[in-house]
């Protein structure tokens, strides 16, 4: 019984490891113009959360690895890329986990 009790333990620990790691995935920008913000939000989240780029910019061509640490178990975001001429390209449900990476087009 207490063999059984401690792989029980195990088994939850471990599965709430696998939940608990960060979404990794390439943010590609395949478009000519510059990256000004970076939007991914949980489907079904009502706002934007941050900008993930922060400070930073994509420029046309560039790559850079997103690291999301938001703990959350989902894997289906919304995302939105806004350019400093003012444009703007929203997709939803964007399976993140499966990708390894997002690349935005024109």
């Amino acid at each position: 019984m207490v063999l059984r009790m401690a792989c029980l333990v195990v088994i939850l620990f471990v599965g709430g490891q696998v939940w608990a790691e960060d979404l990794v995935f390439t943010l590609n920008n395949k478009t000519s113009l510059v990256l000004d913000s970076f939007f991914a939000s949980p489907t079904g989240v009502g706002d934007w959360e941050d900008d993930i780029l922060g400070v930073d910019v994509l420029g046309p061509g560039e790559s850079i690895q997103i690291n999301v640490n938001d703990g959350r178990r989902t894997c289906k975001y919304d995302v939105l890329s806004t350019f400093v001429d003012g444009t703007k390209v929203e997709e939803s449900r964007v399976d993140l986990c499966s990708m390894g990476s997002y690349t935005i087009h024109q």
